[in-house]
């Protein structure tokens, strides 16, 4: 099988060899083994996944949440010729019934879909009658409880394997630690334990830590002091705005990204960024997932993420091209004080939990013993308003109730825009007074989407802009000129999050947390929050050391490019244990001089711990001092 592995490579791809751990990986899944493969970013999964299928009848169901990933990579096989498809939400009933049906008769090798469709009535069907090679789970560390980024739909999966029993699994991700890596393989029922591992080291990325209470101030020359594309991270959608404007006030070529924009807003920036139109992406942790940009050569984070397995997975986004990159944390005081506060905003006190759920019964007018399977609209804000709650834990309230088992909370549906017209097809035609885009954007709607005179339809603004010759900007704008003309109801794109009740209303005194749910989770966020602040505020172990250790790694070697190890080598003192320093200090003082205090100084040791070891020397009389100057006692 190698042969033919290398020479799917080679057609397709264009590669002559595989990197890495990808040939053990294809190898093994291409065996019929339950598989996982940990590769860190850049570390070419896809291919571990693609060649195998490509090899193998029938088709490779793929589970990944990243809508965005799924299009991009469905897009790149097709246009290498290979038949591929996605089901994710925002499609209609009648395009995934359509979709599916393709993948059971049409010889498609890939399906790609989203956590949240695997459960669904209608895929459950379609899956039965498909000739399944072979199952990919993406992003694998989503389905641990004590993985960083948990996702409840991810233990939906668990159903396919049901129906399709004797269907080998590969699991891929770019962050697990040894405990999560035996928990995804026990959450995903492998048959036998199979992981490979590829070291996690990057050689070509130096890790930075800057510790500055002027964060804007080091951002700007750091930029200055670096060439080529860059990210800069932050936490909140209001300091990707604000800090772009700094940089675009400094002179410097920048947009940003959040998962507020509207679809077209983050395709044309992300597009611009892409194209090196624009040099700096500033964003929040929305951007970057799925987006294959190899020649990025410097990730900064002006914020502290909640994990060392966020914090790599966005900051191995530089470099991916093998080519010198550098990660740079900026870190101020104040920066501790808020980080641990998202313990508690990510867990709030179990009795807090338990007025929320009161609350949202009290919001739906939910009675005793009613509610089971009742599915609701929730907006968040409104909420907060009238129950006088906060956003945050609120909404970290509603996930553990729902961790619990009491309701579904669905963030953020995506909802398909829809348009229905309000005239008949010959009054449309009367009318004169169009604008000619406006007339040919009515054509193009008309002859891509039937129905729309008798009852609404789900419409893609993106599809009609590619068929239409406008931009995305254009037809959005243009339907809603043409509601407010009362010629059609158009409903945007929105995304709404939804509850749903779980099981019948109960009093709030019966909600009760079981410990994996609350407990323990709390317990390993707050060790994860710690790890996170080690790494920021340690100044005595290389970055990357820090990094893979965590990992797993223990026998790392120093990178040798890190902050702290630059300072090792400028100052060759810097590992000294105090014996070491205790003995600088006696050779300093055995020419029998006396010497001055401002003489005790040596590289890479901090003046502080001289004087405490001083101070210690002199109780024990090893040495002497007088009038502020050092001398050994006489013999």
């Amino acid at each position: 099988m190698e042969d033919v592995y290398l020479s799917i490579l080679k057609k397709y791809w264009g590669y002559d060899g595989f990197r890495g751990i990808q040939r053990e990986i294809i190898e093994s899944i291409g065996n019929g083994r339950d598989t996982l493969g940990l590769m860190p970013t850049g570390g070419g999964k896809s291919i571990t996944f693609q060649v195998p299928a490509l090899s193998r009848d029938g088709i490779c169901i793929v589970v990944t949440p990243l809508i965005a990933l799924m299009k991009d990579q469905v897009r790149n096989l097709r246009g290498r010729g290979i038949k591929a498809a996605a089901v994710y939400s925002g499609l209609s009933r009648e395009e995934i019934l359509v979709t599916l049906e393709n993948c059971i008769f049409g010889n498609y090798k890939f399906l790609y879909v989203s956590p949240e469709r695997l459960a669904s009535d209608i895929f459950l069907a379609k899956v039965r009658h498909m000739p399944v090679s072979f199952l990919t789970v993406d992003e694998a560390h989503c389905i641990s409880q004590w993985g960083y980024d948990f996702r409840p739909s991810y233990t939906r999966i668990a159903e396919i394997r049901k129906i399709l029993p004797d269907i080998p699994v590969l699991a891929l991700t770019a962050t697990a630690t040894p405990e999560v890596v035996k928990d995804i393989q026990r959450q995903l029922a492998f048959r036998e334990e199979n992981a490979f591992r590829m070291s996690f080291e990057r050689k070509n990325l130096a890790y930075i830590v800057r510790h500055t209470e002027d964060k804007f101030g080091e951002l700007i020359h750091i930029l200055n002091s670096t060439k080529g594309s860059a990210i800069v991270y932050t936490r909140s959608r209001r300091n990707t705005r604000e800090t772009t404007e700094k940089l675009q006030a400094a002179g410097m070529s920048a947009t940003f990204y959040h998962a507020g924009l509207n679809d077209a807003e983050k395709d044309l920036r992300q597009h611009q960024w892409q194209e090196d139109k624009i040099r700096i992406m500033v964003a929040t942790n929305a951007f970057g997932m799925g987006i294959d940009k190899p020649d990025v050569r410097l990730v900064i984070h002006l914020d502290l993420p909640d994990s060392i397995e966020a914090y790599f997975q966005e900051a191995g986004r530089a470099g991916r091209d093998g080519a010198q990159a550098y990660a740079v944390l900026l870190y101020q005081r104040h920066d501790r004080t808020r980080l641990m506060k998202r313990i508690p905003d990510t867990f709030p006190d179990k009795d807090a939990i338990r007025e929320v759920y009161e609350h949202i019964c009290y919001y739906y007018q939910m009675a005793m013993g009613d509610g089971y399977n009742v599915t609701r609209e929730f907006d968040l804000d409104e909420f907060c308003r009238n129950f006088k709650h906060f956003p945050v834990q609120t909404d970290s309230a509603l996930h553990l109730l729902e961790r619990a088992g009491y309701i579904e909370y669905t963030e953020e549906q995506d909802n398909a825009s829809r348009i229905h017209f309000l005239l008949r097809r010959d009054e449309l035609y009367r009318i004169h007074e169009l604008e000619a885009e406006q007339e040919q954007l009515i054509q193009w709607v008309l002859r891509s989407y039937g129905g729309v005179f008798s009852d609404y339809v789900f419409i893609d603004e993106r599809r009609i802009a590619t068929l239409s010759g406008l931009t995305t900007d254009q037809v959005y704008h243009g339907l809603l000129a043409l509601g407010r003309a009362r010629i059609l109801h158009y409903i945007p794109r929105k995304k709404t999050p939804y509850i749903t009740f779980s099981c019948k209303r109960i009093e709030k005194e019966r909600i009760v947390f079981p410990s994996s749910v609350y407990d323990e989770r709390k317990k390993n966020f707050k060790e994860r929050i710690e790890a996170m602040l080690y790494y920021a505020e340690e100044a005595d172990f290389c970055r990357s050391k820090v990094l893979l250790h965590y990992f797993g790694e223990k026998d790392a070697q120093p990178c040798e490019q890190c902050d702290v190890c630059r300072i090792r080598k400028s100052h060759p003192h810097a590992d000294a244990t105090d014996e070491q320093i205790i003995a600088l200090i006696l050779e300093t003082l055995k020419d029998g001089q006396k010497h001055n205090l401002s003489e005790m100084t040596f590289p890479g040791i901090s003046r502080e711990k001289t004087a405490q070891l001083l101070h210690q020397m002199i109780e024990e009389e090893t040495v002497r001092i007088q009038n502020g100057v050092l001398f050994l006692p006489h013999p």
